[in-house]
């Protein structure tokens, strides 16, 4: 394993794609805009409550500006987004990634959202682990979060089922879309502990 240190992320080396089972995931790439949008169109309703990208339906010029800076960001190595697609069929089936993400610590938050048409296949278990994973061999990762509403059963499922301690409950944290106060979850693994 390389010893980060105190190395600038931008001149950090890992890999842009890995596969999983049924998912090749990888960085936004020019052009990804349109798939996003389609999957957004068709998953507005679904997403809407959890996250504040849902709000509004972006256009397919806003999604593509959207995806382009996704992947300058993953290129400075700020946030890493991911997305998740078919492996079989390319289709593009939801996305995920790395967030908050400090590099001295080695710290890093797991995010994810999956098209309402391929909801309750396992997809995000499946990504989630495969990302957990890249993120310990390339990232050297110390820390790895999953934090959700905890109104959002299905997302702390997902956080359960792979094995994340939930460390505790941020309690009105901020308010959602209808001005209702929202709590907030923290799950995690952390190095020693979870994982070696």
């Amino acid at each position: 394993m390389t010893d980060y240190g105190a190395v600038d992320p931008v001149m950090l080396e890992f890999p842009e794609s890995f596969d999983t089972e049924r998912l090749t995931i990888r960085s936004p790439q020019w052009g990804d805009g349109a798939d996003v949008n389609e999957a957004l169109r068709e998953s507005v309703e679904e997403l809407r409550p959890w996250l504040p990208f849902a709000e509004n339906i972006p256009t397919l010029e806003e999604s593509e500006a959207s995806v382009r800076k996704a992947r300058l960001r993953f290129l400075e190595r700020s946030d890493l987004m991911l997305h998740l697609r078919d492996k079989a069929t390319d289709e593009f089936v939801g996305s995920s990634g790395l967030h908050r993400m400090d590099w001295n610590a080695r710290s890093f938050e797991i995010g994810y959202w999956v098209r309402t048409s391929r909801s309750g296949e396992g997809l995000v278990t499946e990504a989630v682990r495969g990302i957990e994973q890249f993120a310990i061999v390339h990232l050297q990762a110390n820390r790895l979060e999953i934090r959700c509403d905890a109104r959002n059963v299905r997302s702390a499922s997902v956080a359960k089922r792979l094995g994340y301690t939930q460390e505790g409950i941020l309690r009105r944290i901020k308010r959602d879309r209808t001005d209702a106060w929202v709590d907030m979850i923290i799950f995690s693994k952390v190095r020693g502990i979870e994982f070696d």
